[in-house]
């Protein structure tokens, strides 16, 4: 993974929402965190062209966000807080298997890849189950599956304990730990990221912190204190 910020900046409405950033990010799991309004989604939502810089440049494995967009889109997925909102077909199966559209699979192979991941995360019961019908966990790992079998190198996942009960909590929890991609994870649960090997801090804007989680998220809870 090579994901690099050059002075990347995003406005909207003529507001700076995040100001003008460089790094680079290589490592395998990555926390972002910070208050609400700190600018953390709009840097996660920049990695995969959801928000392109209006000053500077995002690239993903070498891919400008900006104009390599189906590049970037096919390395890294983006897991919505809500995951309901990016499951567009009503029968699970269905959904899952409307991602390998673009892949000109035959039935057979498109049947077969939607298998291999409902079995990963071990949800082969709910393959016919509606998706209103899911329980937060479900949801969770439903949206994984329908964008994990695109097999992006890349998972970007925004708040995906949020307003979960502690079984389906640790459930989506275990799975997270257990992902061979990449991730890079929004989130205030700071168990969740307590292992990680890397934390970004935003604030009003700006990366206020970088690095391994016992210090960044010491400085979070003094800021959250302050």
């Amino acid at each position: 993974m090579d994901i690099r910020f050059e002075q990347a900046e995003a406005r909207f409405e003529g507001r700076t929402v995040l100001h003008p950033l460089t790094l680079t990010l290589s490592e395998r799991r990555i926390g972002i965190i910070g208050l609400n309004g700190s600018g953390k989604t709009t840097f996660a939502r920049m990695i995969n062209g959801l928000v392109t810089p209006a000053a500077g440049r995002v690239t993903v494995n070498g891919f400008d966000t900006a104009s390599d967009g189906e590049q970037v889109r096919s390395a890294a997925g983006f897991i919505f807080q809500n995951p309901q909102n990016q499951i567009v077909l009503p029968i699970l199966k269905e959904d899952i298997a409307l991602g390998l559209t673009s892949r000109k699979l035959s039935r057979e192979e498109k049947q077969a890849e939607v298998n291999a991941v409902l079995a990963r995360f071990g949800i082969e019961h709910l393959a016919d189950r509606r998706v209103h019908e899911l329980s937060g966990g479900e949801l969770q790992l439903a949206a994984l599956a329908s964008v994990l079998v695109t097999r992006p190198e890349i998972l970007i996942m925004d708040e995906p304990t949020n307003q979960l009960d502690l079984r389906n909590r640790a459930l989506v929890e275990k799975t997270v730990h257990s992902l061979e991609e990449n991730v890079l994870v929004i989130s205030h649960d700071l168990d969740l990221i307590a292992g990680f090997d890397r934390v970004l801090l935003f604030h009003e804007g700006r990366l206020l912190a970088d690095g391994e989680p016992p210090a960044v998220i010491d400085q979070y809870r003094t800021l959250c204190a302050a």
